[in-house]
């Protein structure tokens, strides 16, 4: 499950200024927010299989059997395709935008946090969508997004989705809530039985509520956030320290913390909400009035891959309709491909993640790269990007 990290001087390329990454290719492409983008050019064709493909991967993506026997759905794949998989997982996005630097992998599960990094860095390139033959299935909602796409032009085939929502204990805190100033506003009323994620790109979280509950401040995207936007959204952060009791990273310290009670609400998934009740923690979760972030991850392939073949076959087959449906229940998301609901061991799943509802997601504003290029649009200010709030992520947590 994703985890978080602190970053270091060695994400400066990736995270300090974007135009400046990919400025230098003489590339006239955009991408969100005006950076240069590298003139690197899609595959035309599939080639012969080059016999492997290394990946890297969210722990759940890419199993093979060798974590739970029933839980493999690459052998099959690697007889059917002749190209050996090779996985290494990675526990954050900061993580694997520094690993794709080595050129080492040709393939990888990328969250929104993650891609414009690798796009403007020139460590991933563009898919040609019509060698991936599942592709046409994938709901149109995540197709051409403003983190997996530049200029209409797709850097990676979307995998699944998920909303981060507010989890309460039922016992503790009445009236159920509906507004995430439970963890805000309010959360002196639960002192150190709070609990928030632990990562750089929850300060969105700070953000989304003030688009809500301050309009005055003119958040229209919690990602785009000039300085005096960034300013709230920390200031709000560090009241809000004063009564976590704990940030989390890890799903099963989160369960448990809801389980003893030394947790009483806080952001989480609906896979962790899910196991907190099968293990009968008096939980139940929501997404707030005000909307919520989420993610939407995308399978990007290595612009420095040599197994370019094997790895389109591989993004092809980890998007088809059954193996899709297989990840999505094993790591708990919605998948992308519509016919995915139909593939299902649990006929309930797709209901239970509101894969086909997209009122439901319409509420979900997906994690993307704070770039000082405001993703909003705007042009007479220069916004935050993703180092400065990185930088400001250690002042919340001290």
């Amino acid at each position: 499950m994703r985890t978080s990290t602190k970053l270091g001087a060695m994400f400066a390329c990736a995270t300090l200024a974007l135009t400046a990454c990919g400025s230098d290719s003489g590339s006239d492409k955009k991408g969100p927010g005006g950076f240069a983008v590298p003139d690197l050019k899609p595959l035309d064709k599939l080639g012969a299989g080059e016999g492997e493909v290394s990946v890297l991967a969210w722990p759940g993506y890419v199993e093979d059997g060798s974590n739970d026997p029933k839980v493999d759905w690459v052998s099959d794949f690697e007889t059917e395709s002749g190209c050996k998989v090779t996985v290494k997982t990675f526990g954050t996005s900061d993580e694997a935008v520094q690993l794709m630097r080595t050129g080492q992998y040709d393939v990888v599960s990328a969250s929104g946090d993650a891609t414009l990094r690798m796009i403007a860095a020139g460590d991933v390139e563009p898919i040609n969508t019509d060698l991936v033959t599942n592709y046409k299935d994938i709901f149109d909602s995540l197709k051409d997004q403003k983190w997996n796409s530049v200029d209409g032009q797709m850097y990676g085939v979307p995998h699944g989705r998920g909303a981060n929502l507010l989890m309460y204990n039922k016992q503790k805190v009445t009236p159920a809530p509906d507004s995430w100033s439970v963890v805000f506003d309010d959360a002196s009323k639960y002192a150190g039985k709070i609990t928030a994620y632990d990562s750089p790109i929850y300060i969105a979280d700070a953000a989304n509520y003030l688009m809500a509950t301050k309009p005055e401040l003119k958040i229209k995207d919690p990602y785009a956030l000039d300085e005096k936007q960034l300013a709230a959204a920390v200031d709000l952060l560090k009241k809000q320290s004063q009564n976590v009791g704990e940030y989390w990273s890890d799903y099963l310290k989160e369960v448990q913390a809801f389980k003893n009670g030394s947790i009483v609400a806080g952001t989480t998934w609906q896979v962790i909400a899910n196991v907190a009740q099968s293990e009968k923690a008096p939980v139940d979760s929501v997404l707030p009035k005000e909307g919520s972030t989420g993610w939407s991850d995308t399978w990007m392939l290595g612009a420095k891959s040599k197994h370019k073949t094997c790895g389109y076959k591989l993004i092809d087959h980890l998007v088809s309709p059954k193996t899709n449906a297989a990840i999505a229940e094993y790591f708990g998301e919605a998948p992308a491909n519509r016919l995915a609901c139909k593939e299902t061991s649990d006929p309930n799943h797709c209901a239970t993640y509101h894969a086909e509802d997209e009122d439901y997601f319409s509420q979900v504003r997906f994690w993307n790269t704070p770039i000082e290029d405001c993703l909003d649009g705007r042009t007479d200010v220069k916004c935050t990007n993703y180092a400065e709030w990185t930088k400001k992520w250690s002042e919340i947590r001290g």
